[in-house]
């Protein structure tokens, strides 16, 4: 019951900045988006439409009204669900219902990868490092694997991936989620490199200092077998500090997606967003824009909660 309490108390002191944080990012993506050059009404009637059906369509779309009653009636249309597109006949929520399961199927796997591949190869890196020339060999190999997939960035390994083994080779469909399973593993690889790559040296760094500290040398001279040292007392301390890590980089996971769904056609959020910018159809990039800062706040704020339960420190 404490500790409900504990993390209840964790979650209202983030409330007020999460509430912050998500005001401001609509603030900042409504003005940016009034510094875009160009009309998106020449956009949707073309440029030799008449004066008077332009006009029309600016006064039912709002944009001949100042921009603070403009961000008001986002936010108005924003929370009673009547927040329409500029091109499409249908409001912005449904469009977001179709693209979200892609982009949650996509995220979601690509963490599941990028956890088990990452904590286990740094685990393996780091046990291996203290045995013989084998283990030193996997350790080099493990360091080889983060440091290269940390530099490689995502825009340019996606392509790459595409040619080799859709392109050139068949192995895999080019895209699109008609495809089913086989469609999701070049955008999961591709995704969940970078992440993986880190977590990988984030763990084996972490592991490494915990396997030096005084507690797990007194455990071991206690006599207690080197599964329960590792399982019960180095692991779980190393694996605090990755916590961290890895809800920072979901951050970065989410925005990699835009880019990875749009170079394998997928039909997520990303390529939502991408194609609502280009079109100038700015209800859907603010909805878009302010649906990825919540997943990244509350992404963060689950962080901070699966921190609490692993250390007892942070909910005093």
């Amino acid at each position: 019951m404490k500790v409900l309490i504990s993390l209840a108390q964790i979650f209202l002191r983030r409330l007020p900045g999460i509430l912050g944080v998500l005001l401001g990012a609509s603030l900042l993506v409504s003005a940016t988006l009034r510094l875009v050059p160009g009309d998106p009404v020449d956009l949707i009637l073309g440029e030799e439409a008449h004066e008077v059906d332009r006009q029309r369509l600016t006064r039912d779309l709002g944009l001949d009204r100042s921009f603070p009653v403009q961000y008001g009636m986002f936010l108005k249309q924003l929370v009673t669900g009547e927040l329409r597109s500029y091109r499409a006949d249908t409001t912005v929520y449904e469009m977001i219902a179709q693209a979200l399961p892609h982009t949650v199927l996509l995220a979601l796997l690509s963490v599941a990868v990028s956890l088990s591949l990452g904590i286990g190869l740094g685990i393996v890196a780091a046990l291996g490092r203290r045995r013989g020339v084998r283990g030193q060999m996997v350790d080099f190999f493990a360091l080889l694997f983060a440091y290269l997939g940390v530099a490689v960035p995502r825009i340019w390994l996606g392509p790459v991936l595409l040619l080799v083994f859709a392109v050139h080779n068949d192995l895999f469909p080019v895209g699109g989620a008609d495809a089913g399973w086989r469609g999701l593993v070049l955008p999961v690889l591709s995704l969940g490199t970078a992440m993986a790559a880190m977590l990988a040296r984030m763990t084996r760094a972490c592991l490494l200092e915990v396997l030096g500290a005084d507690y797990v040398r007194t455990a071991r001279a206690k006599g207690l077998g080197e599964r329960v040292v590792i399982g019960r007392h180095a692991l779980r301390n190393a694996l605090i500090p990755v916590i961290t890590i890895a809800g920072l980089q979901m951050g970065g996971l989410l925005a990699g997606a835009v880019v990875t769904e749009k170079i394998f056609n997928w039909p997520g959020i990303g390529t939502l967003l991408l194609d609502s910018i280009q079109k100038m159809d700015f209800p859907v990039v603010q909805a878009v824009v302010l649906l990825i800062a919540g997943i990244y706040v509350l992404v963060n704020l689950a962080v901070d909660l699966l921190y609490g339960l692993t250390d007892p420190r942070v909910r005093l």
